[in-house]
């Protein structure tokens, strides 16, 4: 049995869950998030924990019963403390700033890249680092992704955008063969 499907979900205090069908619906302080699983596994809150089971070993049913259970954990870890991607600018020049809510990027183009924030998503701006917060985990992700791909890190004087901690293999260029 999967050991990540077996294991039950906590409910902090505040947290609503609501089961229709597929359908699973979290609400927190955080916001509102529903997800559609697949309708063969059982879902059941009981007490303070949400438990999922499958109702077979079915190949299909093995795939989808972690996959679930994370996603539930997900929901719920998002609607009561939220999700953050940090993202740090390096390069002479480079900076982010905040125009309202619309992140406003200067990475050595002639032009300023705007970015205007999905629902749900909130832009920090700390100096070079770039905090994407939100309630929907990949949402975070994918926003994060998206800031990322206006200027990766380049191999050869690592100026760029990348994920905090990220660790950038750099090259020799050209001036070491001697």
């Amino acid at each position: 049995m999967s050991r990540v499907g077996r294991k039950p979900v906590p409910v902090p205090a505040g947290v609503n869950i609501e089961i229709s069908g597929p359908l699973v619906r979290v609400s927190g302080p955080n916001g509102e998030l529903q997800q559609a699983i697949h309708p063969d596994l059982h879902i059941v809150v009981d007490n303070d924990e949400v438990i999922v089971t499958r109702p077979s070993d079915r190949r299909e049913h093995r795939a989808q019963h972690g996959l679930a259970r994370s996603l539930i954990n997900n929901m719920v870890v998002g609607v009561s403390d939220g999700f953050t991607k940090s993202l740090e600018i390096q390069g002479t020049g480079y900076r982010a700033e905040l125009d309202a809510q619309t992140l406003v990027l200067r990475v050595g183009f002639s032009h300023l890249v705007r970015i205007d924030p999905p629902e749900g998503i909130t832009f920090e701006v700390e100096g070079q680092i770039v905090h994407v917060r939100g309630a929907d985990k990949q949402v975070v992700g994918q926003q994060a992704a998206e800031i990322r791909a206006v200027r990766p890190p380049e191999p050869y004087k690592g100026k760029g955008i990348r994920y905090r901690g990220e660790w950038v293999r750099r090259k020799q260029g050209k001036g070491a063969i001697a």
